[in-house]
């Protein structure tokens, strides 16, 4: 069983919950009800908006140095920490993800985005003089004020970090809404920001479901929108804050092409992108969910890599050895199950998986699936499933992979599996997404991420996702005149 909590976490102190509508959390393994939290409503938002306005209007915290802000986030990163495999198994236990990804994935991941902003926070230059036409301007870089973050059920600690990170570093302040699959872990990190003494009203946490998440959006209290989650929910969000020019990042869904060239090893190349098609369940945006394979090769790639799928282990997330679980819900399951029916419907082969592990009797659970036969047109190949389900498209030229990579509406992540670096390169530099790794899978924390096209707006990481949360002022001085900037 998880910890339970009967309060919300709003400006510094744990209240009582406006209504008395709870949000059951259920394992995905046991299908069993593991803990229940308040549901925040929207009386709930309302406080949790004016806790965070006034730590900002009135309080010191976007007034302090950078550095003064770090000392915070620096005693934050130290208990999570501590608290790293706890956090790692009460995200296995929220929402099914392998015990062995949730502690590098979802918690050690976490803990580096927040040790990269603390270390940015001093370096980063928040004014800088310039040489204007008429005379030095100061341009100065402040906080955007209240920040409303909203963050997905798949890694929720780690996109929390993703938002909470550099908009503290920047002197923003946080009302953080996580989803009601997975809202213990958010609920665990506020004890931590309260024993770590934050200013109150500088984070406050509100688990709540979509309604009240979307009137978070229209707060007029808040500033600035960080939102992760489906591209649907996205295009809501950016038409909200497009009515309100409120400003907004957005980290959406994505259908990312692993392109296999002809000089790739195969057992090398397979060894290496099961995990990039299998990463937490499937449930990941950034999963290489096509793999393109030449007509050459077709056959042989489809076949090692559906032979590498009949020998992941499946079951028990809290299983070391575990490395697909069960997802999250059964409405969940039920959408990817839906998609493997549309792919056979629409002509394409399963080779293997394609329904329920038969030694699991209970549990939101679907096999790994490999499909053959896929053109790109197909649903299968278009719509992100966010399953343990990967579609292997043929192509006859290295420009057709490109053309086929590219023709998508997603552009978050992507792959090139080659022997030859710097044809790698060059096709890395051809293919529209945010990120991109050649021979293998890779987030690197001090490089921007986000997406091209309907996989979002914005970027997340480094500098640029501090930026994120900055607004941009421009201070003239008379000519001859010398300042030193302030950080």
């Amino acid at each position: 069983m998880l910890k339970s909590f009967d309060r919300l976490f709003i400006g510094g102190r744990w209240v009582e919950p406006a209504g008395s509508g709870q949000i059951s959390v259920v394992s995905p393994h046991t299908e069993e009800v593991v803990a229940r939290v308040p549901a925040g409503e929207k009386a709930d938002m309302d406080r949790a908006v004016a806790a965070a306005r006034w730590a900002f209007d009135h309080g010191d915290w976007p007034h302090m140095s950078a550095a003064a802000r770090a000392t915070y986030l620096e005693r934050l990163l130290q208990l999570v920490q501590e608290q790293q495999e706890n956090f790692a198994q009460m995200i296995t236990l929220e929402m099914g993800s392998p015990i062995s990804f949730s502690r590098l994935g979802q918690t050690l991941a976490a803990t580096m985005v927040l040790h990269y902003y603390i270390d940015l926070a001093s370096s980063f230059a928040f004014e800088e003089v310039r040489e204007g036409m008429m005379g030095p301007v100061l341009v100065r870089r402040e906080a955007v004020g209240v920040a409303a973050c909203i963050v997905p059920w798949n890694v929720p600690l780690f996109t929390t970090m993703l938002k909470l990170a550099p908009a503290l570093t920047a002197g923003a302040t946080v009302v953080l809404k996580p989803a009601p699959e997975t809202p213990i872990d958010g609920l665990f990190l506020a004890e931590l920001i309260e024993q770590a003494e934050f200013p109150p009203g500088v984070v406050n946490v509100v688990p709540a479901d979509r309604d009240v998440g979307e009137y978070l959006v229209c707060h007029p209290g808040v500033d600035k929108v960080a939102f992760t989650g489906s591209t649907a929910a996205g295009r809501r969000i950016a038409a909200l804050c497009g009515e309100r020019l409120k400003r907004c990042t957005l980290e959406l869904g994505g259908k990312s092409a692993a392109i296999i060239l002809d000089d790739a090893p195969l057992e090398q190349t397979i060894g290496g992108l099961v995990p990039a098609v299998l990463m937490n369940n499937g449930q990941a945006c950034v999963a290489q969910t096509r793999v393109l394979a030449s007509k050459r090769r077709y056959d042989d790639v489809v076949q090692a890599l559906a032979h590498a799928l009949q020998r992941v282990p499946v079951g028990d997330p809290c299983d070391p050895s575990t490395v697909v679980g069960p997802l999250v819900s059964a409405r969940q399951r039920e959408r990817v199950e839906g998609y493997i029916r549309i792919g056979r419907e629409e002509g394409a082969q399963v080779v293997c998986g394609g329904g329920r592990p038969k030694h699991l009797s209970r549990g939101w659970y679907v096999e790994p699936t490999v499909f053959a036969n896929v053109k790109n047109d197909m649903r299968i190949a278009r719509e992100e499933i966010f399953g343990p389900v990967v579609a292997v498209i043929p192509y006859e030229t290295e420009e057709e992979a490109i053309r086929i990579a590219n023709d998508s509406e997603y552009g978050l992540s992507g792959t090139v599996w080659t022997s030859d670096l710097n044809r790698g390169l060059e096709i890395a530099r051809q293919v529209r997404t945010g990120t991109y790794t050649v021979n293998g899978f890779a987030l690197e924390f001090r490089a921007p991420f986000g997406g091209f096209k309907a996989s979002g707006l914005g970027r997340e990481l480094g500098p640029e996702g501090l930026l994120a949360y900055l607004e941009v002022k421009s201070i003239s001085l008379p000519a001859g005149a010398h300042v030193e900037p302030k950080n």
